[in-house]
Order: structure tokens, then C-alpha cells, then sequence
């Protein structure tokens, strides 16, 4: 019974999911073309539900990190037809990468301050930013989640909320919409 809970609390909201997909993909069509649209309505509809999950269950289920993960992949052949594997072998490398920078984060923050202060899935997720966007785009991405998630502790303190060290803040409910964002700007044309 306790298990069927919480898999029903990894499902996104079927509202917030729809709608948001649905404006995703309206604006993914009218501004990119082909290939870089349905890219973008892909993640945008996996960073959709991610956000809203993580949101409500400080969770990221791995249905949205691996599929990010490897709609990152594929969306990176996909936009470098005349070089495809050379393009998957970058996206994997940076994936790595950022997951590996984000795990010895993870570690030195546990070993810092003796508890927990980022979830696997958030390392999932930043393998996924770092297979669907280039190299340069990666410190963006994270600045603007990290800016939004400080935004909205400020504002929760400033509403009355008890804020203190041991607070916990969805990191991926920010990260998510952020990586749509910055995907989105470096395929926007122009």
C-alpha cells in the first residue's frame, strides 16, 4: 500500500503536464526549426514533469532523469546530421562530466556539513543538462537554477516561512525548468 503512495506522488500532475507540454510545444513550433522543435517539446515535456514532481515530493523520478538522459543523445544526433556520432560521444562526455561535478559536490557538502544536501536524482538530472546542452551553456544553466531556488528562499523567508540551514529545496523543481530555458536560447535562430 505505501509503495502504490508513492509511486502515485511520481506521477505529474495530469493539469500541469498537459498544459504545460501543451504551451511548450506551441512555442517550440512557431520559433525553431524542425528537428530543434520537437527536441524541444520532448524535454520540455520531460522537464515539465520533473519540475512538478520534484516540487511536491522532493523527488525526480527516473523516468524523467533517464529519459532526458537519453532524449539528450538522441536530440544531440538528431541536430548534427552530418556528424551524429561524433555529437552522441560529446554528449556523453559532457554528461559525465557534469554529473561527475555535481556528485563530488554532492560528496564534499556530506562531508562538510555531515548530511545530505543533494539527491541522486539531481545528479541524474545534471547528466542530462550536460547531454543536451553545449559546454558553455552548463554554468548558465545552473546559475539561473541556483538564482530561482535562492529567489523563491527569499521569498518564502519574506512570506513568514521558517527558512533555516535545514531547510530543503527541490533543487530539480529549478533545474528543470532551467535547462528547457537555456536549450531553448542556444537553438533559438538569430
Amino acid at each position: 500500500m505505501e509503495r502504490s503512495l508513492v509511486q502515485d506522488n511520481l506521477r505529474p500532475n495530469p493539469a500541469v503536464l498537459v498544459g504545460g507540454t501543451g504551451a511548450v510545444v506551441v512555442v517550440s513550433v512557431a520559433m525553431l526549426p524542425l528537428p530543434a522543435a520537437v527536441a524541444s517539446a520532448v524535454l520540455g515535456a520531460l522537464m515539465i514533469s520533473g519540475a512538478d514532481v520534484d516540487a511536491r515530493t522532493l523527488l525526480l523520478p527516473n523516468i524523467v532523469t533517464w529519459g532526458a538522459l537519453g532524449s539528450g543523445l538522441i536530440a544531440a544526433a538528431a541536430l548534427d546530421p552530418d556528424n551524429p556520432w561524433r555529437a552522441i560521444a560529446v554528449a556523453i562526455a559532457r554528461a559525465g562530466g557534469t554529473a561527475f561535478a555535481l556528485a563530488s559536490l554532492q560528496w564534499c557538502y556530506a562531508r562538510l556539513r555531515a548530511r545530505e544536501g543533494l539527491g541522486l536524482g539531481d545528479i541524474k538530472l545534471a547528466a542530462a543538462v550536460g547531454a543536451w546542452l553545449p559546454v558553455e551553456a552548463i554554468p548558465l544553466c545552473f546559475g539561473l537554477a541556483s538564482g530561482a531556488a535562492l529567489v523563491a528562499v527569499l521569498l518564502a523567508r519574506l512570506r513568514g516561512e521558517a527558512v533555516d540551514a535545514l531547510t530543503k529545496v527541490p533543487f530539480g523543481a529549478f533545474l528543470c525548468p532551467a535547462l528547457w530555458l537555456v536549450f531553448y536560447g542556444c537553438v533559438l535562430p538569430g
